[in-house]
């Protein structure tokens, strides 16, 4: 089962960091998401996650945060939180 929580506003390219605004649930450092790009899609399992530049456990609907991803990403991508 797949949850829509979000989509990507920018990527740091040469650190390999995307910015997710949860625009429809919560995240948790453990959750793995999926996210949809324009030449298909990856899951990865999300390590850690930073909110204002700190390191949170959680974050929640309205919030911006930062994580590390495994591939690049667009702005505008899709992110779904998998069950």
């Amino acid at each position: 089962m797949e949850e829509k929580i979000g989509k990507i506003t920018h990527y740091f390219g040469k650190i390999g960091v995307a910015v997710i605004e949860l625009t429809d649930g919560s995240l948790k450092a453990g959750d793995k998401i999926k996210v949809l790009t324009h030449d298909g899609e990856f899951e990865q399992e999300v390590s850690s996650m930073q909110v204002d530049h700190q390191e949170v456990a959680t974050a929640k609907k309205g919030e911006s945060v930062g994580l590390k991803v495994d591939n690049p990403v667009k702005e505008g991508n899709e992110v779904f939180k998998v069950a």
